[in-house]
């Protein structure tokens, strides 16, 4: 068993970690108060290549895998940068891109999205059916001429308004005509400029770069060649978009927490309140933080492993919902703990640490809520009966 990083996987966590030393955490938090992309970190990542750690070399990516994303957003959230389009661009749309994708699709796509030419968003959840994808009432319907008139509704899609094309999920058979229930869906890549596409903001209570969209679509105009993999067999492929959201998730969850927990120690260490003796002696101090520490590195020891399985082509569902779960308690712990060790100061905007506390917040209710995730372990890791 061998835990080291192989030479190229130390310099892409390097990487991560040299960069947002470099842009740091106010240059983040200064978009993230005004809800903007962060335009020139962007660009320097695509210049450096990292947009396509995912994707082959022969589409002009790095030829990496999902351990490598999870190490890249490790090493930014590291310090303070977690980026949440790297987890709908590069990780799950490129991503299963590279994997399923036709020939003739991958060039379309590929090249683009590693240039930065083309940016991706992608949709799945819905008003009506949340975490149960299975009900999802979207459809395209074949418009009898070889195409395809998709309508429907999308909620909280992350950067939809910056995002070039849509991996959309969708049905192109009703769950009412169907034997069995994962039978029927379709993926789709949707332009965002066709005719028959809106979208409406979303405003969310706390600040980062990212927004967040409805999408409505009414008869917009697909064709087979939009298609990703099979027609109504796309369920069949959905977990490999699925699994690595949770894989890098929790990266994100564990880096932000370490990025506190850092900020934490420096103020504990320098406060003093009672005999000129730092705040950090306290053990009613060291404790909480040492917690939150030796939850962080099980919680990314658990993504590494899900991560490894991944790449491998093991099953990794058991391993991806665990470290999902494991992250975003471990982050919430980790910031709760800083703001905590920050008295008055954790809420104040000059430290800047209760602004990460609603990111970590939000990600242990989505992408799919801490309760479904320990029904999935329970079930299908434990041999449970199913409870709902």
């Amino acid at each position: 068993m061998d835990f080291a990083l192989t030479q190229e996987q130390r310099m892409i966590y390097e990487y991560g970690d040299r960069i947002s030393k470099e842009f740091d955490h106010n240059y983040w938090r200064g978009y993230a108060n005004k809800n903007e992309r962060p335009t020139e970190l962007y660009e320097q990542i695509t210049n450096d290549g990292f947009l396509g750690i995912m994707v082959p070399e022969a589409y002009g990516g790095a030829g990496q895998g999902m351990t490598e994303m999870l190490l890249f957003m490790e090493g930014l959230a590291n310090n303070g940068i977690p980026l949440l389009n790297l987890v709908v661009g590069p990780t799950m749309t490129m991503g299963l891109l590279a994997k399923h994708a036709s020939e003739d699709m991958k060039r379309r796509f590929l090249p683009g999205g590693c240039t930065g030419d083309i940016k991706f968003c992608f949709a799945i959840t819905e008003p009506n059916a949340g975490s149960n994808s299975i009900e999802i009432t979207s459809i395209a319907k074949s418009d009898g001429k070889g195409g395809f008139k998709l309508n429907g509704q999308k909620v909280f899609i992350t950067d939809a308004n910056c995002a070039d094309y849509a991996m959309v999920v969708t049905r192109t058979t009703a769950r009412a005509d169907v034997k069995k229930k994962t039978d029927g869906f379709t993926i789709f890549m949707v332009d965002m400029k066709k005719k028959g596409i809106s979208k409406t903001l979303i405003e969310v209570a706390f600040p980062v770069p990212e927004t967040q969209w409805q999408l409505f679509f009414d008869n917009v105009e697909l064709t087979e060649a939009d298609v990703l993999g099979e027609v109504g067999k796309g369920f069949n492929i959905l977990f490999d978009t699925l699994n690595p959201e949770r894989i890098i998730l929790s990266g994100l969850c564990t880096g932000v927490g370490r990025f506190a927990l850092k900020k934490a120690v420096a103020y504990a260490n320098d406060r003093k309140v009672f005999n000129n003796t730092p705040i950090g002696a306290y053990q009613g101090v060291q404790h909480p933080l040492a917690i939150a520490r030796s939850e962080i590195e099980m919680a990314s020891l658990m993504a590494l492993k899900a991560a490894w399985a991944f790449d491998q082509g093991l099953p990794a569902g058991e391993f991806a919902n665990i470290a999902k779960y494991a992250g975003a308690e471990a982050g919430i712990h980790a910031v709760d703990a800083a703001i905590q060790t920050h008295g008055g100061n954790g809420f104040t905007k000059e430290y800047g640490i209760y602004d990460l506390y609603g990111l970590v917040r939000l990600l242990r209710t989505a992408p799919l809520n801490r309760e479904l995730v320990l029904n999935y372990i329970a079930e299908h890791v434990m041999g449970l009966p199913r409870s709902y």
